[in-house]
């Protein structure tokens, strides 16, 4: 079955908008465990425009699911705080510095050996490694080299075809999840996915280990309820 890991940075971005702490940051990630949720993630940037590098040790010490950092490894402030907090996950993401969201993924053959070099550091230290990229077998083949346990595929590209044609959407998911399937790596997906798109492209894509969803569920959430919304997104990915 198909993990739902709820990525609460737009929940930091609006506390952060006020200042104080309202909305509480860990008591909503404690919500949303308690409400359905198989895992919490974050994505501190260096400017803590929204998750801030504290949250990260208070979320650390607080959660019971599983818990996945999403950033820039280039970032040395990032590095540390991953090993000092030591998550299920760590999700390696090529963000530019200032990038409003993350908009491609990893070219796993030119960075190689520096994909190599982090994913060792990482495992070294007890932590499941992804790799963020786009869904291209030949990525998918780079990024089994480095050593890592999952890619995560960038899924916009998904969202944006759906509406018009959903097959012609999946058909380069599918063939990234056969050949990560194939390697013997695992496959997580994530970036726009939502209560409509996400049942069909759970239900056709193979050995699909968990999705990572933020923005459109913390919006759904403002008209459905933080625990309607997670129930709905569940269901989601449990009609297969």
């Amino acid at each position: 079955m198909t993990r739902l890991s709820v990525n609460i940075n737009k929940i930091a971005t609006l506390r952060n908008s006020r200042g104080g702490n309202n909305p509480n940051l860990l008591q909503v990630a404690l919500d949303c465990e308690k409400f359905g949720a198989e895992g919490i993630t974050v994505h501190p940037r260096p400017d803590e425009r929204h998750i801030r590098y504290a949250d990260v040790l208070d979320l650390k010490q607080h959660i019971k699911t599983e818990f996945n950092i999403e950033g820039n490894c280039r970032e040395a402030k990032f590095v540390d705080l991953v090993l000092a907090n030591a998550p299920t996950q760590v999700t390696l993401v090529p963000d530019a510095e200032g990038q409003i969201t993350s908009n491609h993924g990893w070219d796993t053959w030119t960075h190689q050996t520096y994909l190599k070099e982090m994913v060792k550091v990482f495992k070294d230290a007890g932590i499941r490694v992804s790799i963020f990229v786009d869904p291209n077998p030949a990525m998918i083949e780079g990024a089994a080299e480095t050593g890592c346990d999952r890619v995560e595929l960038y899924t916009e590209i998904y969202a944006h075809i759906f509406p018009k044609d959903k097959e012609a959407a999946l058909a380069p998911y599918y063939r990234a999840a056969v050949r990560a399937q194939e390697l013997g790596i695992g496959l997580n997906a994530g970036h726009d996915l939502d209560r409509f798109n996400l049942a069909y492209f759970a239900k056709e894509i193979p050995n699909l280990l968990e999705v990572s969803i933020g923005h459109a569920l913390i919006s759904d959430a403002l008209y459905l309820g933080l625990e309607n919304t997670i129930q709905a997104y569940l269901k989601a990915l449990k009609t297969h």
